[in-house]
């Protein structure tokens, strides 16, 4: 927990707008995404081929959407976004291999590898001083 601390006090002195809208961007990415699958399945049967024969394959693809939906959601508006991020990195995992043991689709796997990186750093930079976590914290 001390160390949350101190990388809350890192981002909150080191904000810029800049990085306000691209953790916002990277939210509405994950919303559009999770729209996506939740409008094609077909297209998320097909994503998901590589790993039918895990069992409860069905409850991944319902996990994805609806994670991808409100997490994006979350690290829109800045509130819980290490945990939204949290929930988001097993299927950016997911999704990165997906383009190795399947069929090798180069845009997917650049979106997908993109949108990774910035889970990471968002995982440690945190949702900063513009969000709904800050001004929740500032308000007890």
């Amino acid at each position: 927990m001390g160390r949350i601390k101190v990388l809350n006090k890192w981002a909150n002195a080191h904000t810029y707008y800049i990085l306000d809208i691209l953790r916002a961007a990277l939210g509405v990415v994950l919303i559009l995404k999770g729209i996506d699958f939740m409008t094609n399945p077909e297209q998320m049967t097909l994503v998901m081929e590589p790993f039918r024969k895990l069992p409860g394959s069905m409850m991944i693809i319902h996990y994805v959407a609806a994670s991808h939906f409100v997490g994006g959601f979350f690290i829109i508006i800045g509130l819980l976004t290490r945990w939204a991020i949290i929930i988001q990195l097993p299927i950016m995992v997911g999704a990165v291999l997906t383009n190795f043991l399947g069929e090798m689709n180069t845009s997917n796997l650049i979106l997908a590898s993109v949108v990774f990186l910035f889970c990471l750093f968002f995982l440690i930079y945190g949702s900063g001083k513009h969000s709904l976590d800050y001004y929740l914290k500032m308000q007890k």
